[in-house]
């Protein structure tokens, strides 16, 4: 006998198709319109189930503070961190940014400014943080900045895209990071190595700035730029502490991070 959700789904198919346009835009991937039954749940499919409620509530800013990921969605998170899902989800973000750069009429006086973060940004720690459980033990700065010194983060390819885009269209690109001023020159090489160049200003957290959270931080950096008379049209982060705060862009892109939170 056919599910009801199955069946459910054929008919809203057939009658989109009936309905579709040869240039209609495909989604990137199925809409989920009914979940199945308690009868037809397997125990796996409830975890899946309750750790996307999990991400979600995550990615949308609504959870929050949180160390670490929940236990038993440790599974969960490395499949979707290393499958097609989390790929797909930096892409769909970077190609959103991309068509509201191009639509944004500049200035020409220099002073429009695209805001892009490092970490989870444009370089990926993904080596660094799959030998612990993607988020599954409590951060540990001595091991990151271990890490960070050895200049070896890949770039993130839809962030290198779109990090190409804004500075072929005349956007100043600067990138405000959480890492500290002694990690400049290798922060610095390591964006190169990765094959970033041509960036405006790099902010780096200075010796007076160590004790701020990040929405802090970030918040004085831009209302700096703010008063040089520059205007962040754009930004790119994965933290919400990367575009909330004061002198907010006037559109902010939140890439995809459940491994970590920073407030």
């Amino acid at each position: 006998m056919i599910g009801r959700g199955f069946l459910l789904c054929f008919v809203l198919f057939k009658l989109a198709s009936a309905h579709s346009k040869p240039d209609s835009q495909p989604l990137p991937r199925p809409l989920i319109l009914e979940y199945p039954s308690n009868e037809e749940i397997e125990e796996k499919q409830v975890v899946d189930l309750r750790c996307t409620s999990w991400r979600v509530a995550v990615e949308a800013g609504n959870l929050n503070p949180w160390k670490t990921i929940p236990l038993e969605c440790a599974e969960y998170v490395r499949d979707y961190i290393t499958g097609r899902g989390y790929s797909w989800d930096l892409e769909l973000v970077a190609e959103e940014a991309g068509v509201y750069a191009r639509s944004v009429e500049l200035s020409g006086d220099g002073k429009d400014v695209w805001i892009f973060d490092v970490d989870e940004t444009l370089l990926s720690n993904l080596p660094y943080y799959a030998e612990r459980g993607f988020g599954l033990k409590l951060f540990d700065k001595h091991e990151f900045d271990h890490w960070v010194g050895k200049a070896v983060a890949p770039a993130i390819e839809s962030s290198q895209k779109l990090y190409e885009e804004v500075r072929n269209l005349g956007f100043k690109v600067f990138l405000l990071t959480g890492r500290s001023e002694s990690h400049r020159s290798i922060t610095e090489n390591n964006l190169l190595n990765a094959g970033f160049q041509n960036w405006d200003k790099l902010i780096l957290r200075g010796v007076d700035d160590h004790d701020k959270s990040a929405t802090v931080y970030k918040s004085e950096k831009l209302e700096e730029m703010v008063k040089e008379g520059y205007r962040i049209i754009g930004n790119s982060g994965d933290q919400w502490s990367d575009l909330l705060g004061s002198s907010i862009a006037n559109r902010s892109f939140k890439l995809p991070n459940p491994m970590y939170y920073i407030p």
